[in-house]
């Protein structure tokens, strides 16, 4: 689990880096790859954490005239969020769909926590938008069934989610050589993907598909192997060691990491599990009883359903 402090410090860092991590921008694009097999074709559409997600660009591409919204989780996020949609717009216009009235410069970052008055943004779809976007976002929830909630409530009726994150068998190999060595807790430990379906479940989510892949990336020596993991934010866990490490420790760790996770070509190996979901959030019922009551929302948004089909 992950400390909610810790993990706002973690995205000033990866905020104040030139560049999205690697990583994140790999899993995006297979993440992306999965919407060929969804026909469904959004009105509109939220992106949240479209930074660190780094997805925007390609997602526009793909629905070039179909307004977004970008939510970001701290001031530093939006702010390199707003920094790329002032350059484009400045440039190719690539993303004219963040916003859906084209002429209008007004940004289309969201930034926390005004993200629960979603209903006062300019344009906001009153029913919800029809797809969320979340990519590598699973992970970084400090309380996972509150997320998803608030996932469940900006999505209109039969609208689709996409989102991923990491899994538990993220870093197996440090977990076991940090376990050997007395050293503590190297990071967070991650969600299966089964319980992040019961979560979605129990979140009000329907036909949630849960898939996951194991990556094995390599590096030369262990000091490139740190410098990347750096890159994706640091050690957010609780249990995690308290004070500051000497560099003869580090050392120690360099040294550890070369004799345990080197291969026969001499490269330093770990492996990454991604977890993917993609769930629908159904239409309201109304169940069956002498007497039912229905809100107007609901009400409204019936009939709406029942005018698009």
């Amino acid at each position: 689990m992950a400390q909610p402090l810790a993990l706002q410090r973690q995205l000033l860092r990866m905020a104040s880096r030139p560049h999205v991590p690697w990583l994140h921008q790999e899993v995006g694009r297979r993440m992306a790859s999965k919407l060929d097999a969804i026909r469904l074709q959004p009105r509109h559409w939220l992106d949240w954490g479209g930074w660190l997600g780094a997805t925007h660009t390609e997602l526009v591409q793909r629905y070039p005239d179909t307004p977004s919204w970008v939510w970001e989780p701290h001031a530093a996020l939006a702010e390199r969020s707003v920094q790329a949609w002032s350059a484009t717009q400045a440039s190719s216009g690539f993303w004219r769909g963040w916003w859906p009235f084209h002429g209008q410069q007004r940004s289309p970052v969201i930034q926390a926590p005004h993200a629960d008055a979603l209903g006062a943004v300019p344009g906001w779809p009153p029913e919800g938008v029809d797809m969320l976007w979340a990519n590598m976002a699973l992970h970084a929830a400090p309380d996972l069934p509150q997320r998803l909630a608030f996932w469940h409530q900006a999505m209109a009726s039969q609208g689709f989610l996409m989102c991923s994150g990491l899994g538990p068998d993220t870093l197996k190999e440090l977990r076991l050589l940090y376990r050997e060595e007395g050293w503590g807790l190297c990071g967070s430990e991650f969600l299966d993907m089964h319980d992040v379906g019961d979560a979605l479940v129990h979140a009000g989510f329907a036909e949630p598909v849960m898939d996951m892949e194991h990556l094995t990336l390599t590096w030369p020596d262990a000091q490139h192997l740190l410098d990347e993991l750096q890159t994706w934010g640091g050690n957010v866990a609780w249990g995690r060691f308290a004070g500051c490490r000497t560099p003869r420790w580090r050392q120690r760790l360099l040294d550890a990491l070369t004799d345990r996770l080197a291969g026969p070509d001499g490269r330093l190996a770990v492996t990454v599990e991604v977890v993917y979901g993609h769930a629908i959030k159904p239409t309201p019922r109304v169940a069956v009883a002498a007497e039912a009551r229905v809100s107007l929302d609901e009400m409204r948004q019936m009939v709406k359903l029942r005018g698009r089909r």
